[in-house]
């Protein structure tokens, strides 16, 4: 990593980073400018930012965001946001921590069976009409949301992306994440909870009024155009079922999300330029230029020379190499997109459980330890993970944006707690009492 490429792509990274985190420029301009000059000091090339999986735009993830953002704007056509907002407020009788907590659940339980993503997708609608009728700000509720996709998200092989790529590289099974990660993260969900009602404690004011108007309307009325919602619910069971049902169709989520959109949108009354219109085009473009420029550093050696040091770090101590993969891949996690850095950290993770050698779950712990370290450290900034960009973008759509700084200074408090108490899960599991 001597050469004047690697540190001029550092630079780049550096300057776009920097201008994305003070907000000068949108985010997605400082990630498509960090992309361009990556491919002009030639960090990076066209075959290895198109085409590349290693270090190239992941297409399966905009593709994947792109067939979500579909189905979800021909949704909107039903009224069954408003829906299952109406149903949420009466349910919580309008007490802003019971809606919160409600829908921290509930995203962290779809998250585990769906993916952050697309569960994002579908709750943040949602809250952005439960917080008009409760006259609430939804920012706190939208951060809440994305924290605990995140952590929901870890519960199982399909729930993030960097999971499926653990299991791919660690040859685990969607069993061996339910008994290993999914106690975990049930823990860290309730714990999460408990953090937003500290964090976010001035946002809880009741307002009875408004409660009382919600709790008069009939929901059913919401809904505006039953045939059309019945299509779409049927399209989402089998995009859902498409998803679950992955290790046996051997069908890529983007996939599914495609096939998903474009049955709906060909038997359905919906206008495809109305749909489109929903579609979050600067998010996937910023998605875009983010996978461009950390494929730069990739291809430049410079993720490669930052995973190395940490393994050689770790000197054959399983204890200590877990506690480096967990901290560490947090905290890098929180600098550059999970996706990717999985992707460079596994081939290496893989090569440490090797010379460990060991059997049972004592083989498997350092992987445990990357995906926890991964998910978790998504949490740390806006941009560390795919959920968060989502809902930034969604948000700003809404004209109620969400700053990095926002979000960041609740995330990186989440993560700390949430990290930290699975290192005390890792080494009690793992190594007290194996």
């Amino acid at each position: 990593m001597n050469d004047w490429q690697s540190w001029a792509a550092i630079a780049a990274f550096v300057g776009a980073y920097v201008l994305i985190v003070t907000e000068r420029v949108h985010r997605t301009a400082a990630a498509l400018g960090g992309a361009a000059v990556m491919l002009a000091i030639g960090a990076t090339d066209d075959k290895a930012a198109f085409y590349s999986e290693r270090s190239g735009i992941d297409w399966n993830v905009i593709f994947l965001l792109l067939g979500m953002m579909a189905i979800v704007g021909v949704l909107k056509q039903t009224g069954v946001f408003e829906y299952l907002a109406i149903w949420s407020v009466k349910r919580a009788r309008g007490r802003p921590f019971r809606v919160m907590a409600m829908l921290i659940v509930i995203t962290a339980a779809a998250s585990a069976l769906l993916d952050n993503v697309t569960t994002v997708l579908l709750i943040a609608p949602v809250t952005l009409l439960v917080c008009e009728r409760l006259g609430l700000r939804s920012a706190p509720f939208l951060i809440a949301e994305v924290l605990a996709s995140n952590i929901g998200g870890a519960a199982t092989l399909v729930g993030d992306p960097p999971n499926i790529i653990i299991a791919s590289r660690g040859g685990l099974t969607f069993n061996d994440f339910l008994v290993h990660m999914l106690p975990i993260a049930v823990v860290l969900t309730a714990v999460l909870i408990l953090l937003c009602r500290i964090m976010f404690r001035k946002v809880f004011v009741y307002d009875e009024e408004r409660t009382k108007e919600v709790m008069a309307l009939e929901e059913r009325d919401a809904i505006h155009d039953h045939r059309l919602l019945v299509q779409s619910l049927i399209v989402l069971i089998l995009v859902v079922a498409g998803f679950v049902l992955h290790p046996v169709l051997h069908f890529e989520p983007s996939v599914v999300a495609l096939l998903g959109a474009g049955l709906l949108i060909a038997i359905s009354t919906a206008e495809t330029g109305t749909v489109l219109k929903e579609v979050e085009w600067p998010t996937l473009a910023f998605f875009a230029g983010l996978f461009v420029m950390v494929g730069a550093l990739i291809e430049t050696g410079v993720i490669g020379e930052l995973s190395k040091s940490l393994a050689k770090a770790t000197g054959g101590e399983p204890l200590l190499a877990s506690m480096l993969l967990l901290f560490g891949s947090a905290g890098l996690s929180g600098i550059v997109d999970n996706i990717p850095y999985v992707a460079t950290m596994a081939p290496i993770t893989a090569d440490l459980v090797h010379d460990m050698g060991g059997s049972g779950d004592s083989q498997h712990v350092l992987w445990w330890a990357l995906a926890l370290g991964a998910d978790l450290g998504g949490n740390a900034t806006a941009i560390g993970a795919s959920a968060n960009v989502v809902v930034l973008g969604i948000a700003e759509s809404n004209r109620q944006p969400i700053t990095f700084w926002q979000f960041t200074k609740y995330g990186l408090i989440v993560t700390a707690v949430t990290v930290t108490l699975s290192a005390g899960y890792v080494w009690l599991r793992y190594f007290a009492l194996a």
